[in-house]
């Protein structure tokens, strides 16, 4: 929606990782040298650890633009909670090979083959893996058997590993990790952005889009931006979503402290709805407590909660009714119900009753539109979720 009224080409602040909108800050500049280095040294393990919504698979994005096909194969795994065996046969689906059965040992074999027929033909083979920090160890000791794979002396696959700081730690202090440590030759820890690189990032992604300076920025909207989101990529694409929305919603050529308050506050009420008794990992400082957990993708609307927040927002409606009843009942005319002119004390009396029925209908209505633009908002991101509800 957003994106028509500011006259975007598409989306800048998408979720899903897209190498169109890769920003270098300082720490994916490292990254990538890291990369570019372990990726020359053709074996062995290049890991690359960060933060949820740090960037990892939009880097990995970046790199495959930026990878020759006729000279490198590459698969890509996403892990869950994998054993050995299940993650041998991942690796050998995600290299689009057949294997009948559950047969380990057959799975190996046909990698192995495969990564020979590779070299023969003079390419090289990477294996990326994601969310390394769900692998057992086990699973962890199969990829390193991986590679030791040879023909000669030449190694036939190197990989990939991806993953949270956990991973970091369990790769750095497991005693049952010696051999895999040995045969790191690269690894990077992705940083945060930082207060600059977040003003550069939210720039160079709209720039993306067509971006021509509306919505313009109210000053320290950016530094607020910063303090919400900790600089993560992920939290800041997910509060500028909200808030372009909220700026298209209010049809505002400026983006505000303001709007930015009550986006937060969306926000930490779809948390606080969506983990309620799950425990979610939230921060004791009030940039955690403001950000959403991720929620799943949905092929039906959320039916229950619309419904929950229509039924607040005739509530309201009815008590909006309700206060103006009683303001009307306040002695707007001032004369008595035998249309005599009230006493000063009376007169008074009237006053304060419609001060106070005009402070609640304020309040009132300030809820309602609340409540009105989060359905409105809730509508909007569930239609957006899925291509094929553009239509409606």
């Amino acid at each position: 929606m957003y994106e028509q009224f500011y006259g975007f080409s598409g989306r800048p602040f998408q979720l899903t990782p897209d190498p169109q909108f890769y920003f270098e800050s300082t720490s994916h500049k490292k990254a990538m040298s890291y990369l570019g280095y372990g990726l020359s040294q053709g074996e062995g393990f290049i890991v690359i650890t960060g933060e949820v919504g740090a960037g990892k698979s939009t880097l990995v994005a970046h790199l495959m633009e930026r990878i020759d096909p006729a000279a490198l194969t590459v698969a890509q795994v996403v892990t869950s909670a994998l054993d050995g065996a299940e993650l041998v046969h991942v690796v050998a689906q995600a290299f689009g090979l057949a294997v009948e059965g559950h047969d380990k040992a057959g799975a190996l074999g046909a990698i192995e083959r495969f990564l020979q027929d590779e070299a023969r033909s003079g390419r090289r083979c990477l294996l990326i893996v994601d969310e390394c920090q769900n692998l057992d160890l086990a699973a962890l000791e199969e990829l390193r058997m991986l590679s030791n794979f040879q023909l000669g002396s030449h190694p036939l696959l190197q990989s990939l590993l991806l993953g949270q700081p956990e991973f970091r730690r369990t790769v750095a202090q497991h005693p049952g990790l010696e051999q895999l440590r040995q045969r790191i030759i690269a690894s990077h820890h992705l940083d945060a952005l930082d207060a600059s690189e977040v003003e550069d990032y939210v720039c160079h992604r709209l720039a993306q889009v067509g971006w021509d300076g509306q919505p313009a920025f109210e000053p320290g909207l950016i530094d607020a931006l910063y303090a919400q989101t900790a600089g993560i990529p992920r939290r800041v694409n997910q509060v500028m979503n909200r808030l372009l929305l909220l700026g298209a919603i209010e049809e505002r050529d400026t983006l505000g402290l303001g709007m930015l308050d009550d986006v937060i506050a969306e926000m930490a009420a779809d948390q606080t709805r969506g983990s309620r008794g799950s425990g979610g990992d939230l921060r004791a400082a009030p940039v955690a407590a403001t950000m959403p957990a991720a929620r799943a993708a949905s092929d039906s609307l959320p039916a229950a909660e619309v419904a929950a927040l229509l039924a607040e927002r005739d509530a309201r409606t009815a008590e909006l009714e309700a206060a103006i009843s009683e303001l009307q009942a306040a002695g707007i005319g001032q004369r008595d119900e035998g249309g005599a002119p009230l006493s000063a004390e009376e007169a008074g009396i009237a006053e304060a009753r419609l001060a106070a029925a005009l402070e609640r209908i304020e309040a009132r209505l300030e809820e309602q539109e609340q409540s009105f633009r989060h359905v409105l908002t809730m509508l909007i991101e569930w239609l957006e979720e899925d291509p094929s509800r553009e239509a409606a």
